[in-house]
């Protein structure tokens, strides 16, 4: 999922091992208990408020709490019955579940909420009509990945109501994580009705559609077109004595500095640092550090034939050169990690010794200047030139252009020949230019969607659609096939292909790894029950109140 305007957003599948935090302490004066109001500063807008078309953190965060699905994840990233009246029932293959729906949940236009709405939902986001980038996330049910690619009808796909309350759904292969899945806005009900009474204007603003979870979504204005946004306490919420916020602002403050005075004077309730105020703010009695399972990365765009980054001494020149320690040190200073490979820590570990993804792959990536220095010259000869002037697209956050500002200091300072253009934009704009190749030099993220080393290892086959730089290798793309069927039901043959396959990544430079994320925070010490995930849609606000 991507990071910088909400996610990431995530989803915890599995028993995730991190520690997550909740209500810390903060410097604001406490309000009175009446006052059920919450205020959070976003670095990024909403990408989109449609189930079928978000990709981003803070498009997940929103939708997760204005939808529910079958099931909602606890504070232990551990699912629970959310939409689901009792546990699924799955059969001794794993490959059917039945799912009985609770007959009190409704959406906010009074209508029930029925089991065809998860399957007109489902149909919706896989259809190729649709054009979803997370349809990928359907893959594990029954034809989804054929509907997809246009062979098969939406009607086709492994999902049916045998009831007006009863779900049926079909598996390709059994899927350890299915029922965290579950809890991931992609698997949440659309109403059929309100989708096509709006037609190509649903839920483009938060009045285009209806809601069927704690809360509503409310003053949207559109993609790019707001900086700020509402939830609203849904009074007809099935479970709406649990719920306590009556209102949840969310406004998007792009500059560290900004979000910090607006913390110091009382108007917002968190903040996100980084840089020198992560670092002065270390001892702040409101500082809370959520980690994060998301890899910040340069993608390079290898589509065209002639296009230089299909060198690899020139991928390898540039990682070279990047000092990951001083970034996560002396640029960032907010708790985030130097990468090792593209798959994070403290995500997933070995089904047989229980050692980490990463500390099984046992990959490097290196600072070395006088390597990088030979890659470059070897480059500059196989490429047949001697100067290369490259575009280095980047959001337009405080933090992101701090990051681009290094990465142009090293290149041009050790890469003789080498120039940087910089270019920072509005995150969607961004994830626009990414989705439609055009970039030479790209910094993305991704937070993973579940606690599973496949949530990032499956963005880089040649077929991926979050493949945007159109990296192709034929060992990694068959130790993933390999991981996802014939394996698939082995745990130690599946674990062993995705660390092969992490080992050729890192190998061959497809991305460039930069760090593991974490947020450095700002928090009033009066909310309470606010529920964090590292992965998926990192908060929930359900039992959230303010002391």
């Amino acid at each position: 999922m991507e990071y910088f305007l909400k996610k990431k957003i995530y989803l915890s599948l599995v028993a995730c091992s991190f520690i997550l935090a909740g209500c810390q302490s903060g410097s604001q004066e406490n309000t009175e208990a009446e006052n059920q109001e919450f205020s959070m500063a976003f670095s990024g807008e909403m990408g989109s408020a449609d189930l079928s078309l978000a990709t981003d953190s803070y498009s997940f965060t929103t939708l997760n709490n204005a939808y529910e699905g079958l099931y909602r994840l606890d504070e232990n990233n551990e699912p629970v019955l959310a939409g689901a009246s009792e546990e699924a029932e799955v059969s001794e293959d794993g490959l059917i579940y039945n799912i009985n729906l609770r007959e009190d949940a409704q959406w906010s236009n009074g209508d029930p909420v029925t089991a065809e709405d998860y399957v007109y939902s489902w149909q919706r986001t896989v259809d190729p009509d649709t054009a979803s980038s997370y349809a990928y996330m359907l893959a594990p049910v029954e034809n989804a990945e054929k509907i997809s690619d246009g062979d098969l009808e939406p009607s086709e796909l492994g999902i049916q109501a045998n009831s007006e309350y009863e779900l049926e759904i079909h598996l390709e292969e059994p899927t350890p994580y299915f029922l965290s899945l579950l809890a991931f806005p992609t698997f949440f009900p659309q109403n059929e009705s309100v989708v096509e009474e709006y037609g190509d204007e649903y839920a483009l603003t938060s009045e285009n559609a209806v809601y069927n979870g704690p809360f509503l979504l409310t003053n949207f204005d559109g993609s790019g077109a707001d900086t700020s946004w509402n939830l609203e306490k849904n009074p007809d919420y099935w479970d709406a004595d649990e719920v306590n916020l009556d209102t949840i602002n969310f406004e998007v403050v792009a500059e560290t500095s900004t979000a910090y005075n607006l913390f110091e004077d009382g108007q917002m309730d968190d903040v996100t640092l980084s840089g020198e105020l992560a670092l002065q703010n270390v001892n702040h009695e409101a500082y809370v550090v959520e980690e994060s399972a998301m890899t910040q990365y340069l993608e390079l765009n290898q589509e065209a034939e002639d296009s230089p980054f299909r060198n690899k001494n020139l991928r390898e020149a540039i990682s070279l050169l990047i000092d990951r320690e001083h970034i996560v040190d002396s640029i960032l200073g907010n708790g985030s990690l130097a990468a090792k490979g593209f798959v994070p820590s403290d995500l997933s570990s070995n089904p047989e010794t229980d050692v980490d993804f990463v500390e099984d792959a046992d990959t490097t990536l290196k600072t070395d200047v006088d390597q990088a220095q030979e890659s470059w010259e070897t480059a500059k000869s196989e490429l047949g030139v001697d100067e290369l002037s490259i575009e280095l697209l980047t959001s337009d956050t405080d933090e992101s252009k701090q990051l681009a500002e290094y990465m142009q200091g090293v290149l041009e300072e050790n890469l003789e020949g080498i120039s940087i253009e910089i270019t920072n934009v509005p995150l969607n704009v961004r994830l626009d230019r990414s989705d439609s190749g055009d970039f030479e030099m790209v910094m993305n993220n991704w937070i993973g969607d579940y606690p599973d080393p496949m949530g990032f290892l499956e963005l880089l086959t040649s077929d991926s659609s979050y493949n945007r730089g159109s990296w192709e290798n034929e060992e990694y793309d068959q130790l993933i096939e390999a991981a996802n069927n014939q394996d698939v039901n082995d745990p130690a043959a599946r674990w062993q292909d995705m660390i092969e396959a992490e080992r050729v990544l890192n190998e061959d430079l497809g991305v460039i790894p930069i760090y593991q994320g974490a947020d450095a925070h700002l928090r009033s010490p009066d909310i309470n029950g606010l529920i964090t995930h590292p992965v998926g849609a990192q908060f929930d606000f359900k039992t959230a109140s303010m002391e």
